[in-house]
């Protein structure tokens, strides 16, 4: 494997970055994750503006143009020779000293990792995923807004800690209100019925500490073509229990049925026709909205 670092691309083995790098020290810096399906880059330009708005808001100045790191990850695929796989583009504060200050960083750090990944076995996107609330709740917005995609995760990985000490892949975390917010890696939705009026298809608002998901927009683009009632609004897991069907979104994870949630079967147990339309949608999108490399 080959990863870009800093301007070249070098074994997997050379790739290293600084103990004094701040992306380290601190978890200051952001990334994106990024798909690429049979030789298209799915969404790249969205990845790439998120990646520049995240940096912005924590000031972090990006060395490099948008159009140089839209190379950089089409050559990271090439040198590599992938055509599904998933790209992680970083950019650290970089190196400075053992202080919080920021301006002790000249430099930042860049680097891109292309590879494939699996982020649930196929037999759950099939049978369907098994969910847990855990006492972890989501961050706050107001103390770190979730859509900066910073390096720092740890409020995500306690939550999937709990999910995996209790035997489950993966959590739903609630807001200090007690509201769903997302799980500890994707969006959620559910799909329910309203009398009259088709199906809705609801997703809990941003606002609430829910990254806007490249994927989450997507879908809910997805589900307006579809005739599906899109929805933004405040949900709980009374809410996800009484739902027809719910599914998680993401990046790496693309479209995975729910079936079950805190013991509760949800709808018939079994993956919903909304959803696997969806998904059917999702992946026939897949194969012509993207960049070639």
């Amino acid at each position: 494997m080959k990863v870009y670092l800093n301007g070249k691309f070098v074994d997997r083995s050379k790739a290293v970055v600084s103990v004094f790098d701040h992306g380290l020290l601190y978890g200051d810096g952001v990334f994106e994750g990024i798909r690429s399906y049979d030789g298209l880059i799915f969404k790249l330009k969205e990845h790439i503006d998120r990646l520049f708005e995240s940096a912005h808001t924590i000031m972090l100045k990006i060395p490099m143009s948008k159009a140089a790191l839209i190379d950089v990850v089409k050559q990271s695929l090439r040198v590599n020779r992938l055509h599904d796989a998933y790209i992680r583009l970083v950019v650290t504060r970089g190196e400075g000293d053992l202080g919080l200050d920021p301006r002790k960083c000249a430099d930042p750090t860049v680097f891109a990792i292309a590879d494939r990944i699996e982020l649930y076995p196929k037999r759950l996107y099939e049978q369907g995923l098994e969910l847990i609330t855990v006492a972890t709740q989501r961050n706050v917005p107001e103390a770190l807004n979730p859509q900066i995609k910073s390096l720092n995760y740890l409020n995500n990985i306690l939550a999937k800690i709990e999910a995996i000490n209790a035997g489950f892949e993966e959590a739903i975390m609630l807001s200090h209100s007690g509201y769903v917010t997302e799980c500890t890696g994707e969006n959620i939705f559910l799909i329910s019925s309203a009398a009259g009026k088709g199906k809705r298809l609801v997703t809990p608002p941003t606002y609430i500490g829910v990254l806007r998901g490249i994927t989450r927009q997507t879908v809910m683009a997805l589900g307006r073509r579809t005739r599906l009632d899109v929805r933004e609004d405040l949900l709980t897991r009374h809410d996800l229990f009484n739902a027809d069907e719910v599914f998680l979104t993401g990046t790496a994870a693309e479209i995975v049925p729910v079936v079950k949630i805190d013991g509760r079967m949800i709808g018939s147990g079994k993956p919903g026709a909304v959803t696997k339309k969806l998904q059917q949608a999702f992946r026939q999108l897949t194969k012509t909205d993207g960049i070639k490399y």
